[in-house]
C-alpha cells in the first residue's frame, strides 16, 4: 500500500503497519504518563485541601504574620539567652571557684586538728586566705590577700599547702577528690 502523503513525507517505503504500532505504543505511554500526573495532581489537591481547611485567604495570613512574629520573638529571646550566658560566663570567672583545706594543730597541745587555713580564689587565682588558729587561750583568725597566686605578706606552711591546694584545684575536681 503506498500513500502519496508518505511519498511527499519521504516515508513511502515504511510499512504502515510499523507506523501504526509505533503510534500505538507512544499513545500508550502518553496515557500512561497522563495517569501519573493526575495520581500526583490528586496528591497536591489533597494536601492543599487539608491545609487550607476551614481556611480562607485573610485568615491564612493572619495565620502568616502570627508565624512570622513568633520566630522574631524566638531569636529576640535566644539573642537574650546567649548574652546572659556570656554575662554569666564573664561573672564566674570573678566567682571563687578554687577551694583549698588544710586542717592542722597549731600548738601540737590540743588535738583534733581544730586551726584551718582556707584559701578561696577565682579563675585568675585572686582571692584570700582565711586562717584560724585555736589555742588553749582562743581562737584567733586572719585574712591575707592573694593576687595571681602570690601573697605580699609571708605565708605559713599551712597557709602555702591551702594555697597550692587551692590552685590546683581544678585537677582535684575532676578526679573527685575534696580539698582536705
Amino acid at each position: 500500500m503506498t500513500s502519496s502523503i508518505f511519498n511527499y513525507l519521504g516515508f513511502g517505503n515504511i510499512d504502515p503497519a510499523i507506523l501504526f504500532f509505533s503510534l500505538s505504543g507512544f499513545i500508550i505511554l502518553l496515557i500512561i504518563l497522563i495517569i501519573v500526573i493526575f495520581v500526583q495532581m490528586s496528591r497536591v489537591k489533597k494536601n492543599y485541601e487539608k491545609f487550607m481547611r476551614g481556611k480562607n485567604v485573610r485568615s491564612l495570613e493572619s495565620e502568616i504574620s502570627g508565624l512570622f512574629e513568633d520566630i522574631n520573638f524566638l531569636k529576640e529571646s535566644s539573642k537574650k539567652n546567649s548574652d546572659d550566658i556570656k554575662e554569666m560566663d564573664q561573672r564566674l570567672l570573678r566567682a571563687y571557684q578554687k577551694v583549698g583545706i588544710v586542717r592542722y594543730d597549731a600548738f601540737q597541745q590540743m588535738g583534733g586538728k581544730l586551726s584551718f587555713s582556707i584559701t578561696l580564689l577565682d579563675d585568675v587565682n585572686n582571692g584570700f586566705i582565711l586562717n584560724s588558729v585555736h589555742s588553749t587561750d582562743g581562737c584567733y583568725t586572719y585574712t591575707k590577700e592573694i593576687v595571681g597566686g602570690e601573697s605580699y605578706i609571708a605565708l605559713g606552711d599551712e597557709e602555702r599547702e591551702s594555697l597550692n591546694k587551692a590552685m590546683n584545684f581544678t585537677k582535684q575536681k575532676s578526679t573527685g577528690k575534696s580539698g582536705d
